[in-house]
């Protein structure tokens, strides 16, 4: 079958925002490179929509460096991180962007051509040699991502998604809510349980919300008080402000489960507040990476901390189908061109939204 009828035949040159090296805006530089090609068993999407997360953030300023003992907020700018990526140093220049909603547009060999014109998802969080490593690989972190006109991914990591959502609602789907179902997946959440979530209005927090609803399970957030009414309409059944005290508001050895992607000075307060047997888990740490452990409620109270980067097999097909049945929604905080880049992070640093911020290549 020739290229025509595979779509191969998209070339020439896009717009893209490519990362030049750890530092701060100017690192960002929108310019004109090629158009990726498919190789075996891959395909090219036009990007329709690309959301902005921390670890984008974190990336260009090189907060995974172990000298960096800062929250991200106070993360330095200085282009001097050569070990801030996920495993070591990132490849710059790098196009960044983790989320994609895309269309394909063509497909290289071994791949059914009748994929071409679907409109899907990218997982982020791509296993190197299948789910039996946890050797992970991210789009837009260890590869070139969705910050562009175009993305080149491997074929099983895309996933046509039916529903009657616009592509930046989408967007707001795969890093934020694979990361969240990814935790709720390996604490086990159960019908019952109380849940803790620290950050509760950030993408990954209002993901967290909705997904321990839908296992039936109770949701404590924890967030400001200009966002308390949106985490409440997104199902929280109780809100705590971020200056209030964990432990006075709800006692110790009150919640089974803390869901915690904020860390910082409060770690030790999580623990107190959960039940002997109660599982910590984190992804993340927007507060800082470096806590102080009392061991003796760690091991006094047998609780278990769990670790989450590599997503589990199940996470992304449970997310489409959570979309397909209308059991989640999308939480859009707004929408920027590609090329307002540095204005939609400024915007995402902030932190007065609730939700996710999006960016639309140029058609």
């Amino acid at each position: 079958m020739g290229d025509e009828d595979t779509g191969a035949n998209v070339s020439g040159r896009m717009w893209a925002v490519v990362t030049m090296g750890t530092g701060g805006y100017e690192q960002l530089v929108y310019r004109q490179v090629q158009v990726p090609k498919p190789g075996p068993g891959e395909v090219v999407l036009a990007v329709l929509a690309a959301g902005i997360n921390n670890t984008d953030i974190n990336t260009r300023l090189g907060w995974y460096a172990s000298s960096v003992t800062t929250g991200t907020d106070d993360a330095p700018t200085e282009p001097n991180h050569t070990d801030g990526g996920w495993s070591g140093a990132t490849p710059f220049p790098l196009i960044q962007g983790t989320d994609c909603c895309g269309r394909v547009v063509s497909v290289g060999p071994g791949v059914e051509p009748g994929r071409v014109g679907s409109r899907v998802l990218v997982r982020s969080c791509m296993r190197k040699a299948g789910f039996g490593s946890m050797d992970t690989v991210w789009l837009g972190s260890d590869f070139d991502g969705a910050f562009a006109q175009y993305v080149k991914v491997p074929e099983q990591e895309i996933f046509a998604v039916d529903c009657d959502w616009s592509d930046a609602e989408l967007a707001t789907i795969p890093c934020a809510y694979g990361t969240a179902e990814n935790m709720v997946h390996r604490a086990r959440v159960a019908p019952g349980e109380r849940v803790l979530v620290p950050g509760a209005s950030g993408g990954v927090g209002s993901a967290l919300i909705q997904l321990i609803k839908r296992r039936g399970a109770e949701v404590i957030a924890v967030t400001s008080a200009s966002k308390k009414q949106a985490v409440t309409e997104i199902g929280a059944d109780r809100v705590l402000l971020r200056d209030d005290d964990p432990v006075a508001a709800l006692g110790e050895n009150s919640v089974d489960v803390v869901i915690d992607n904020v860390a910082g000075p409060a770690f030790g307060e999580m623990l107190k507040v959960l039940k002997r047997g109660g599982r910590y888990v984190s992804s993340g740490a927007i507060a800082g990476p470096v806590v102080q452990l009392d061991m003796r409620d760690m091991y006094l109270k047998d609780i278990t901390l769990i670790g989450c980067t590599a997503w589990d097999e199940p996470v992304f097909a449970n997310l489409i189908s959570y979309i397909e049945k209308g059991e989640i929604r999308p939480l859009l905080a707004g929408t920027y061109p590609l090329d307002r880049i540095a204005e939609a992070q400024r915007a995402f640093q902030e932190k007065r939204h609730a939700g996710k911020i999006v960016l639309l290549p140029a058609p």
